[in-house]
């Protein structure tokens, strides 16, 4: 009997058909064309097709705006091919260097903002001028900061005379490097289509040299035109030695057309009657009656200091020429009281926003009949304002249409003024920092209707582990982004895992200087998901310095794949310096700070808030791209031992 035939073998499945053969190669591009630049490295680190595409879609883009990394020039070089069609470009150049201004400046660029640019030097102006003919907006900060570069006048006059087309300048950097004898008359070549400049720094002999320079042309009768001096400008923005009477009615005479007029000093030696700010400047103030934002702060830096000089009559006569203002920021006006405060709010009827530092003698009586104006105020922040008590929030919160509200250190506040703010629909951000109150005022926000996504408590002696759970009861837990819990002592690892437990997707979270937070709140907050995705998956920052129970066993919790798109990573430097060194260097694209530096900043999270709403899996496939899977075994070792 002859055996059984074999039964046939099991047919083999077909691999799947390439993607060029679902999608054609057009489609793809057309798709990816339109991705952000992280999106389109995300999709690139998917298979060989998509990085195909996307290496080729790269050459087309019209903006590329990758703030959340520094890359080094040998990363970036390959991301920006040579494209016509590059208008905007925003760049964190932290690890950048003068060799990579050929690949910044493009002739097609429209607009260029660069941060953290200490490493490239002033070459970078000049080339921006023989080289971006068409740039409208340029803004660059720290520019040639490190110690051996050098920033020239010459580099300015290049930039100047050759991006005619400029309408926003911002150079955040010291202008004292430009000191030069024809610094107010090489502006006359500026484009005439400017309307708005911010400068970090510039010493007053070189402003009020510009400033006579702008009124001279305005004044001239000789029969050659002479030079136009911003003709459009409307946003001024200065930092100078300081703020006097001879300073405003210059900034008014030369230049007529400002709607937005941003003034701040940092005096090392205390002002003198003829170099500081009066009642009778404050009267040179708007004298067209143009203006709509106004701000005038005196920075506590380097001196305890303020505008002595400068009182209720002052304000009060600078209030009824501006009433058109919507944006008001006063800060170390020490002898002013509810008096002039109040007139501000009663007679500008359109006041958005209110900023107040230093008002040593605003009270409660300055809100006392807010229901008599318009109560249109969005944003308001009343810092160091430490006679305000429960009863003036209670008025202010009479504007329901609230967002923003800044109340750090007004020591005097309490749970009843978070129980009034708890009701207001559209607040957002709130920072409460230093002020008295209890885990009952958490509790109020937990039950409330704010939409909050930034919360501040940093200070708030009497919070408890308890204030958590209290404030994550209710629909906070599903917007709240942003939290402080710093230098609160009774908080503790069980209040940390409490946190974690809630799985609220939290961006940022700082907790410095708990004496007792340790090891156990990062291994929770490593473990913690949220709607399925990876362990730690949303935090973006996480500031742990100075906590008294972290040890180096805490840093092995940062390897890969935990805390997968962090950012921003503060902690003590000398905990285990190899092991932080090792993990600085398996995870280059993790800002390290050890030193007690503040983490993270506005403009890169403001500018990079389409991030917020990438929810990837497990590991960073953005990293991955730019790594191209190089092996950091080495590091990983070290980080075991």
């Amino acid at each position: 009997m002859s055996p059984p035939p074999l039964p046939p073998p099991d047919p083999i499945d077909p691999p799947p058909p390439a993607m060029e053969a679902v999608l054609p190669a057009a489609v793809v591009a057309t798709i990816l064309s339109r991705l952000d630049v992280r999106s389109l490295l995300l999709a690139a680190a998917a298979c060989r097709g998509l990085r195909t595409c996307a290496s080729h879609a790269l050459a087309f883009l019209p903006a590329f705006h990758l703030l959340e990394v520094a890359l080094k020039h040998d990363m970036l070089r390959p991301l920006l091919p040579p494209n016509p069609n590059l208008c905007s470009l925003r760049l964190d150049c932290a690890k950048l260097e003068d060799a990579a201004i050929s690949c910044l400046a493009r002739p097609s660029l429209h607009e260029l903002l660069l941060l953290n640019c200490e490493n490239i030097s002033g070459r970078l102006l000049s080339e921006l001028g023989t080289t971006c003919r068409d740039l409208r907006v340029l803004s660059l900060n720290s520019l040639g900061e490190r110690r051996g570069l050098v920033v020239n006048f010459s580099d300015l006059q290049e930039l100047l005379n050759g991006c005619s087309q400029l309408e926003s300048l911002r150079l955040a950097l010291d202008f004292s490097t430009f000191d030069n004898p024809n610094f107010g008359h090489v502006w006359s070549s500026a484009s005439e289509r400017l309307s708005s400049l911010e400068i970090g720094y510039i010493p007053m002999t070189m402003l009020l040299e510009l400033l006579t320079a702008v009124v001279e042309s305005k004044l001239s009768m000789d029969y050659v035109k002479p030079p136009v001096f911003f003709p459009s400008l409307q946003k001024l923005c200065l930092t100078v030695d300081f703020i006097t009477d001879h300073l405003i009615g210059s900034i008014s005479a030369a230049l007529p057309s400002l709607t937005h007029l941003d003034l701040q000093d940092a005096p090392i030696i205390e002002p003198t009657s003829s170099s500081d700010l009066t009642n009778a400047g404050l009267q040179q103030i708007n004298p067209h009656g143009k203006l709509k934002h106004i701000s005038l702060m005196r920075s506590q830096e380097f001196l305890m200091t303020s505008f002595r000089r400068v009182n209720d009559l002052g304000i009060l006569l600078m209030a009824d020429k501006c009433s058109n203002l919507e944006s008001v920021c006063l800060g170390g006006f020490s002898r002013v009281t509810d008096t002039g405060f109040r007139a501000i709010i009663h007679s500008c009827s359109g006041l958005h926003k209110l900023r107040v530092s230093h008002g040593s003698h605003l009270t409660d009586l300055v809100f006392h009949d807010i229901i008599a104006t318009s109560l249109c105020l969005t944003h308001v922040s009343l810092r160091w304002c430490k006679l305000l008590t429960d009863v003036g929030i209670q008025r202010l919160s009479f504007n329901k249409d609230l967002n923003v509200l800044d109340l750090r250190d007004c020591r005097s506040l309490g749970d009843d003024a978070v129980r009034a703010l708890s009701c207001l629909p559209k607040l957002q951000t709130l920072s409460l920092d230093g002020t008295d109150i209890s885990d009952q005022a958490l509790k109020y926000l937990g039950l409330g209707a704010c939409p909050l996504t930034s919360l501040s408590l940093r200070g708030c002696r009497k919070l408890t582990n308890d204030c958590i759970p209290l404030l994550l009861a209710g629909s906070v837990k599903h917007s709240l982004q942003v939290l402080d819990i710093s230098r609160i002592p009774s908080v503790t690892d069980d209040g940390i895992m409490l946190l974690a437990r809630t799985r609220t997707p939290l961006i940022e979270l700082r907790m410095r200087e708990n004496p007792k937070i340790g090891d156990s709140s990062v291994m929770a907050l490593a473990s913690m998901q949220v709607d399925g995705g990876t362990y730690g998956s949303t935090l973006q920052l996480l500031d742990l310095y100075d906590c008294g129970g972290i040890t180096p066993l805490a840093t092995r919790w940062f390897k890969k794949p935990y805390f997968p798109r962090l950012r921003w990573l503060g902690i003590t430097g000398s905990l285990n310096r190899v092991m932080v060194e090792a993990l600085s260097r398996s995870r280059p694209f993790l800002h390290m700070a050890s030193r007690g530096e503040e983490l993270g900043t506005t403009m890169l999270w403001e500018a990079s808030s389409d991030w917020y709403r990438h929810n990837d899996d497990d590991l960073d496939e953005l990293e991955q791209w730019l790594l191209d899977g190089e092996p950091v075994s080495d590091d990983d070792a070290i980080m075991e031992e």
